[in-house]
């Protein structure tokens, strides 16, 4: 049996941790869908039985539903199941594939960054005031464009890594 190399070692834990940080993101993504289920439950429940219709369920939502979008994102690039057009790279060679996926994975950790960079800003600045009815700081609306900014530029990176380590086993990569 071959020996394991320092790089595929290292490979294999890098694969593990992103593994591990994309499971997180699910379960925190599930969570939070099971939320957003229990409260509008609530708000149609006060709405038709009790006639008192809770205010905060609306703005409890949109905050959840930028915490799935935005995690759910991350987690498709992580597993290759993001919306990409592959017509292209399925009709060129092995060699020109290889530089379009790249290209592709680049282009991801440049947007990854930028939605990190200019989340980040926007999370700082609307921090000091409150989101009405929940008296939470406005800045939570764009913390998870923040962490999924940040989780894609990750995710993109480990791509690279692999891809340029020749080890890359996405199936429309390089197959």
């Amino acid at each position: 049996m071959p020996q394991a190399t320092p790089v595929s070692q290292a490979v294999q834990r890098m694969n593990a941790t992103l593994d591990s940080i994309a499971f997180a993101c699910r379960v925190v993504t599930g969570i939070a869908l099971v939320v957003m289920t229990v409260i509008f439950g609530w708000l149609v429940f006060g709405r038709y039985v009790l006639n008192a219709t809770p205010t905060w369920v609306e703005q409890a939502a949109l905050l959840l539903v930028m915490v799935i979008a935005f995690l759910g994102a991350a987690v498709g690039v992580h597993e290759n199941t993001h919306l990409s057009v592959v017509i292209l790279r399925n009709g060129v060679n092995r060699r020109i594939r290889t530089v379009l996926v790249f290209v592709t994975d680049v282009a991801m950790a440049v947007f990854g960054g930028l939605m990190l960079w200019y989340g980040a800003k926007l999370t700082i600045f609307k921090w000091g005031s409150l989101i009405p009815l929940i008296q939470l700081p406005e800045g939570l609306r764009s913390l998870p464009l923040t962490i999924g900014g940040g989780l894609i530029l990750i995710f993109s990176i480990g791509h690279l890594i692999r891809l340029l380590l020749g080890v890359d086993d996405r199936s429309d990569s390089l197959e």
